[in-house]
């Protein structure tokens, strides 16, 4: 019993510190590292020190828990190591590390890649380097074309310009197609899809613009003007690329209006069967005018255009400025070779067609709307396909008929597009107010709500129109017609639960100002 108990007894050494004793325990199951701590701490050493243990007579030590122990007359002694014992090992931990690094070094040709990774980045310091010249030059024709336009522009009277108006040299602006055809992808129109196509329930606000292009390349193959006008396919691809660019994003008027436009035109010519009864050449004006007709609108109307003495409105003297501006930008595209889809016509055919695209996007102006609609209902009880004049009143009204026809759509697709107008009608209506240019009560975001924005434009613009249209096509009628008279009367209940909702609302703020009174 003894003897195993006395195996468990803590061990004790003695140390001479400075000429005085110093009387260290530590248990026998302590480690190395933990006696030379303790070693170090008793002596008044650095922990981590490296350190050496000697007795009395100088001989050294081992430093562990099988250390002899000494007695208070032949006490230890504590001693640092010498720098040069320690330097020496690190000489030694230096050495082989080297020689490591170069095996390392021989083996993956380290010193060959880092002189290849640094001429290469020198590389393209230097290529960053004449870019970043290029692009100051660039930048300096820019900078100076800005002051030759700035200075004859005062040379030429001050005329009055604006962030919406369009310039031919306006920076950054590409008529050409940004995309080349490769990235133009090819979508394989689903068999539902093309019968959709054909007809005003088409929900326009599920297609991607790729889809949407593909749309149009798909009416422009299916109604035969491919074949007919020897169109090149990637030209008309390219073509249309270049439409789709020169539309700016505004609320409203953008693409996918465009589109929108573009397809009720290709389905009012299948529900129509126009096919039958006008030409090719008819076919491909309706539906050119039609893709064309908005081209860069700046999302502000004539009457702004002309109250603000735009350039638009200066260059075309306030005649219908927009849509001259829509007919030059198109035909501005179709003058680029890449681009000409009537490239391969004769001379005087493209004339006839030139100038017949130009009616029709024309024919857009809403100020000419009275007009137009007289001169059709003069027409349409003795209409005659082999008319010209006829033909032409038709095709004017019929691009009128697609280019304000949303509310034709179900309500689920109309509705969206109103809440778009409106917004871009508010956008015109706070600039004028800034600018202190008239505003119409219609536009005003104070005056307007959507049921008074499109009662009295359904009632007197789009059901008199359709319903002309509809003498000499009745099968429009239950598609289309009827549509816009269940839209009106929508909008009708809309404004009497408005309406009794204002008024309830008038009685109870008279009810509180009497009640106050009384008090």
């Amino acid at each position: 019993m003894g003897t195993s108990s006395s195996s468990y007894a803590p061990k004790t050494v003695y140390l001479d510190v400075d000429g005085k004793m110093q009387k260290v325990i530590f248990s026998r199951y302590c480690s190395p590292c933990d006696i030379r701590e303790l070693l170090c701490s008793s002596s008044h050493i650095a922990r981590n020190t490296a350190i050496r243990l000697v007795d009395s007579e100088g001989a050294l030590v081992s430093i562990d828990p099988t250390m002899p122990t000494n007695t208070p007359n032949s006490q230890y002694k504590v001693m640092p190591q010498s720098t040069g014992q320690v330097g020496d090992k690190e000489d030694m931990f230096q050495n082989v590390l080297s020689q490591v690094a170069e095996q390392f070094s021989r083996a993956f040709r380290i010193n060959e890649l880092k002189t290849e990774v640094t001429n290469r980045l020198a590389m393209l310091e230097k290529r960053v380097e004449l870019e970043g010249l290029k692009m100051v030059e660039i930048e300096k024709c820019k900078n100076d074309l800005r002051k030759l336009r700035d200075e004859m522009t005062s040379k030429g009277g001050g005329r009055v310009t604006c962030g919406c108006k369009y310039s031919f040299t306006e920076d950054g602006k590409k008529l050409s197609p940004r995309r080349d055809v490769p990235n133009y992808p090819k979508y394989t129109l689903s068999q539902e899809t093309i019968e959709a196509l054909k007809k005003p329930t088409f929900d326009v606000w599920h297609w991607e613009h790729n889809e949407m292009l593909s749309c149009l390349e798909y009416m422009y193959h299916d109604l035969g003007l491919v074949k007919e006008f020897n169109m090149n396919p990637i030209t008309l691809k390219r073509w249309l690329l270049g439409i789709q660019e020169n539309y700016r994003n505004n609320p409203f008027h953008n693409f996918r209006h465009c589109f929108c436009v573009s397809q009720m035109m290709y389905g009012m010519i299948h529900l129509c069967n126009l096919q039958e009864r006008l030409t090719m050449t008819d076919m491909c004006i309706l539906m050119t005018a039609a893709v064309c007709h908005d081209l860069d609108h700046p999302g502000y109307n004539n009457t702004y255009q002309i109250n603000a003495h735009t350039e638009l409105a200066v260059r075309y003297n306030d005649i219908s400025p927009l849509e001259n501006h829509h007919c030059a930008v198109a035909f501005q595209i179709i003058s680029m070779p890449e681009c000409n889809i009537f490239a391969n016509i004769e001379t005087e055919a493209f004339k006839h067609l030139r100038q017949a695209i130009i009616t029709l996007i024309l024919a857009t102006d809403m100020a000419r709307h009275g007009e137009i609609l007289d001169s059709f209902k003069q027409n349409v009880d003795n209409f005659d396909f082999t008319n010209h004049k006829h033909v032409t009143c038709l095709k004017l009204v019929l691009i009128k008929c697609c280019d304000i026809s949303n509310e034709v759509r179900p309500t689920e697709v109309a509705e969206p597009w109103l809440d778009c107008l409106l917004e871009e009608y508010f956008m015109q209506s706070d600039r004028e107010k800034s600018e202190g240019l008239p505003v119409a009560p219609f536009m005003d975001r104070d005056k307007v709500t959507k049921p008074t924005a499109q009662i009295g434009f359904i009632k007197f613009v789009l059901i008199p129109m359709f319903e002309t249209v509809m003498k000499l096509f009745p099968q429009i009628e239950e598609i289309m017609v009827q549509p816009l008279r269940d839209s009106r009367d929508h909008y009708e209940e809309l404004k009497q639960i408005d309406d009794a909702m204002t008024e309830a609302q008038k009685k109870k703020t008279e009810s509180k100002s009497l009640g106050g009174k009384k008090k």
